[in-house]
């Protein structure tokens, strides 16, 4: 078989089938937005790690290394890419507040419009990580043949900060007495265009990545709380 399976690269597989599970689950029945969020909350826990587990086997060929970086950029397109923009889809199919104002029985013009806006921000935002992953691994070829050494600055928003992004909004959704689905919109909208930004954001250390994983666990365990309590 081609392509590469040691150790290296089990997270960043994990991650997709996580990934690729969470897109089916979201999207099936009515929808399940709430499990298509612990499927994206476990696909960040495999991400904080991939490139710390990679960098540990000190023999791996330049085959191996680029192999590592588009298959974890490909992963990271359909985990922070796609599965948020499911997750959102999902939304509209169960949100009582949605469905009122854009359910299927609702055939106006202007309901129409607003319901392809909804729908064209997750392309866009579906593009907009694309566009960044794409922007990275050719930057960081670059940098890797001019400079070496490990990344200091990330330009623009890493796509794996939806992991906590989206999460938070549905947590928020839980929490809050009224119906918020409709911010999950806006919310990926603005995500989309910082991936693109040329804001300069520190890469984390292993305390960041660490304080991160600590959100994500709180935020899961938190959404298991609510979900099970509201059943």
């Amino acid at each position: 078989m081609i392509g590469f399976y040691d150790y290296t690269v089990i997270l960043t597989y994990l991650s997709l089938l996580s990934a690729g599970s969470g897109i089916f689950i979201s999207l099936s029945g009515n929808g399940h937005p709430y499990w298509g969020t612990f499927f994206l909350l476990f696909c960040g826990l495999c991400d904080a790690f991939d490139g710390q587990v990679a960098r540990t086997k000190k023999n791996r060929t330049q085959t191996e290394k680029n192999f590592g970086i588009q298959i974890d950029s490909l992963s990271d397109l359909v985990a922070f890419g796609v599965l948020p923009a499911c997750i959102g889809m999902a939304l509209v199919r169960t949100s009582p507040l949605l469905q009122e104002i854009f359910g299927p029985e609702k055939d106006s013009t202007a309901l129409l419009i607003a319901r392809g806006a909804m729908f064209a921000v997750l392309v866009l935002y579906i593009l907009a990580a694309l566009i960044r992953l794409a922007y990275f691994n050719v930057t960081e070829e670059e940098r890797q043949r001019t400079e070496g050494g490990t990344r200091k600055l990330y330009t623009g928003l890493p796509v794996t900060s939806s992991a906590l992004i989206f999460p938070s909004v549905m947590l928020l959704r839980y929490i809050l007495p009224m119906d918020i689905s409709v911010v999950y919109f806006p919310v990926a909208l603005i995500t989309g265009f910082l991936f693109l930004s040329k804001l300069q954001i520190p890469k984390p250390h292993l305390r960041g990545i660490l304080i991160m994983i600590g959100i994500g666990v709180v935020e899961c365990v938190l959404l298991l709380l609510f979900f099970f309590l509201r059943r």
